[in-house]
């Protein structure tokens, strides 16, 4: 059996999105040593799995910027400060040695920390399948779209009312052969800016109506909706949403909300020397945007940081007195 390998650090955070990675930035600015936790294999969180190509605009002095590219600025913040990542690892466990928090990782490491901090978004997500045609997933079917040049020429069906459907949608249409949105409802969930939107750009929209079955041989060729109606498809998108779970979290003792973890105005939890930011906190008057996770994981590593010395001041100072910020 190979010996357990433990790594020390001044602060872990779980959760590489993009509440996790500022955090990093956080920590670095302050001098902490950062160790950065994710299951999936490359940071980014839910962005860069599911909407690298999507466009965010909600981030302050960002009036448009892709997924992907928010997400390499992120990253090269946190790299700057020299974070340490351990991907495609889930921390499955926590105890406390004298006082500092130990979680175990699913490859047996153990991650000996002054304080953690969770960014966990949603937890692990599974998209919604689509009830129709699910022996066409990765044959013309797929939950989401890393790479819109994939859909390039193709008769492309969005199956979905929501935001993402409707952001895939207008992002295809300049790309595509055509761009239809089936949705079961004649009322949408998403933005009704997005729609007009789509609806100038030339997206059809097939409403009060459902999938019944997707049609073809090696790859799908139509899609059926209902009992006869049919439509030329080569790119089916199924964009219905996901189903979150907090996953080992939920047996680690943490005081919680549904699937949401409970946290004071520092960001604490109800457990010694761990915070928590981001969409996985709760608290009176919580808004989640991904801009108030970007204040609350300042607040908790700067929290973290008068933890590990009291004697340390809690505001860290400007970045424009830094060397980095010279």
């Amino acid at each position: 059996m190979e010996p357990t390998t433990t790594i020390h650090t001044d602060l872990v955070i779980v959760g590489a999105g993009p509440t996790g990675l500022y955090g990093a930035f956080c920590a670095g600015f302050r001098g902490l040593s950062t160790v950065l936790v994710d299951a999936l294999p490359q940071v980014g969180g839910q962005i860069a799995a599911l909407y690298p190509e999507k466009v965010v605009r909600d981030v302050a002095g960002l009036p448009a910027v892709t997924g992907r590219r928010l997400v390499d600025g992120l990253a090269a913040q946190a790299d700057a400060f020299g974070t340490r990542y351990l991907l495609e690892r889930q921390a499955v466990g926590i105890g406390h040695e004298a006082g500092r928090p130990q979680l175990t990782l699913s490859d047996g490491t153990i991650v000996d920390a002054g304080a953690v901090v969770l960014t966990a978004g949603i937890g692990t997500f599974t998209p919604r399948a689509l009830p129709a045609g699910e022996e066409f997933l990765g044959r013309g079917l797929s939950y989401f779209v890393p790479d819109l040049s994939a859909h390039a020429d193709r008769d492309v069906v969005v199956v979905g009312g929501g935001d993402s459907a409707i952001d895939w949608a207008n992002a295809l249409v300049p790309l595509a052969r055509s761009v239809t949105v089936v949705h079961r409802r004649a009322r949408f969930r998403a933005h009704a800016a997005s729609i007009t939107e789509a609806q100038q750009a030339g997206v059809v929209f097939r409403t009060n109506c459902e999938v019944s079955e997707l049609i073809g041989g090696d790859w799908v060729s139509e899609v059926r909706l209902g009992p006869s109606d049919r439509l030329a498809a080569d790119s089916v998108i199924a964009a219905l949403g996901f189903i979150s779970d907090l996953g080992p979290l939920a047996d680690w003792g943490l005081e919680l909300s549904g699937r949401t973890i409970v946290v004071d105005q520092r960001m604490r939890t109800n457990l010694t020397a761990v915070f928590a930011a981001g969409d996985v906190t709760e608290y009176p008057g919580k808004v989640r945007l991904m801009s108030v996770g970007f204040g609350e994981v300042a607040t908790a590593v700067n929290n973290a940081a008068v933890e590990l010395d009291p004697d340390a001041a809690l505001f860290p100072g400007h970045s424009t007195d830094s060397a980095q910020g010279a």
